[in-house]
């Protein structure tokens, strides 16, 4: 399993649908990709909303962001992440 990091922002449209079942069927679609909800933080600034998720391979990662984007109304930026450790030994090669 792979490690994602969304990034989500809100629409206006997102915002007067925001529930707590929806937040229940985005954590269901994730696993519809083979995934699982790490964690999800709300946040101000730049981004807000944060996921860490974990899925099988890029291909779920963009399935699971786009249909994020059209259950929910919010617009995902997702990155893959890697530990700290994982890049100090991928470093360590060069």
């Amino acid at each position: 399993m792979l490690t994602f990091m969304m990034f989500g922002k809100y629409s206006s449209r997102a915002l007067q649908e925001m529930t707590v079942q929806r937040t229940d069927k985005a954590v269901d679609l994730i696993k519809q990709f083979g995934g699982e909800v790490q964690a999800m933080y709300a946040t101000l600034g730049e981004h807000d909303l944060v996921l860490v998720v974990s899925l099988p391979g890029i291909d779920e990662a963009v399935k699971a962001s786009v249909a994020l984007t059209k259950l929910t109304g919010i617009t995902f930026n997702t990155s893959p992440a890697v530990s700290v450790q994982d890049f100090d030994k991928l470093i360590s090669e060069i």
